[in-house]
């Protein structure tokens, strides 16, 4: 299932999702731009590489910076092809301001960067002792769908699923979309906890923490109602017109 759109407009200009998906961009093309060793370097020093925190000794042995944590925050800004950050970028587009909006701008970021970061620690614990590199901004995103599920459910989300070749779209409500979305990466998550996720190069379990973090989060990112009572609403009261009676007409006479 691939979303096309929400049918939530946004009240406010989402000045940190358009800030977001601009960081990403303009981080892919300067990765793009490097030579395949160095970019090979920089997401092994700037990913998340789980044994690397579970082994310190090792990690230091072999050259990784010592007691750095900064990768749980990095990774989040770092994609492995253009359908990657394609694919993100959209997701983040079509569910981000909608969330800003009731979060207000620098709550969102303090939230969807906590919301990557909690992602990155269930990647961790998930995959103790993996030496495979985990990047992409999935996880904070997966943190902005659990909110939205729990603001928004009853929003409509058109949706294209293709069959066969053919693509069909359907406007599915808010919370069987991200439902089904996120009971596929828990059972994908599950399915692979033999370390063929690694191999595969998906973090299931990292989407898992990052929804489940959104959800729980959420409230606490919420922007603040005004204290005290509502004003009073004024009310406006149109004079009564007496409405103009034409005069009486004659009675009906046949001879005139």
């Amino acid at each position: 299932m691939f979303p096309i759109r929400d049918t939530i407009p946004s009240r406010h200009v989402p000045v940190i999702t358009w800030s977001l998906i601009a960081a990403n961009v303009v981080a892919f093309l300067y990765v793009l731009a490097l030579p395949a060793e160095a970019q090979q370097q920089l997401m092994v020093l700037f990913g998340i590489v789980p044994a690397r925190f579970t082994h310190p000794d090792w990690a230091t042995s072999v050259g990784f910076p010592a007691e750095s944590l900064w990768p749980f925050v990095t990774s989040q800004f770092l994609h492995g092809g253009f359908l990657h950050i394609l694919f993100n970028m959209w997701t983040l587009w079509i569910f981000g301001d909608n969330v800003e909006d009731r979060m207000g701008p620098l709550r969102f970021l303090s939230f969807y960067l906590l919301c990557g970061v909690a992602s990155g620690l269930m990647h961790w614990m998930t995959n103790p002792d993996s030496l495979v590199p985990t990047i992409g901004a999935s996880g904070a995103i997966a943190g902005v769908l659990g909110a939205y599920l729990r603001l928004y459910p009853r929003a409509r989300i058109v949706t294209m699923i293709p069959i066969v070749i053919i693509p069909f779209f359907f406007e599915l409500p808010a919370y069987f979309y991200l439902g089904f979305w996120f009971l596929s990466q828990l059972f994908n998550g599950t399915f692979s906890m033999g370390g063929a996720g690694a191999a595969e190069g998906v973090a299931w379990w990292a989407h898992v923490g990052g929804f489940l973090a959104g959800l729980v989060l959420c409230p606490l990112f919420l922007r603040r109602e005004p204290a005290g009572p509502l004003p009073p609403r004024r009310h406006f009261v149109i004079p009564a017109v007496a409405p103009r009676l034409a005069p009486p007409r004659p009675p009906y006479d046949p001879w005139n």
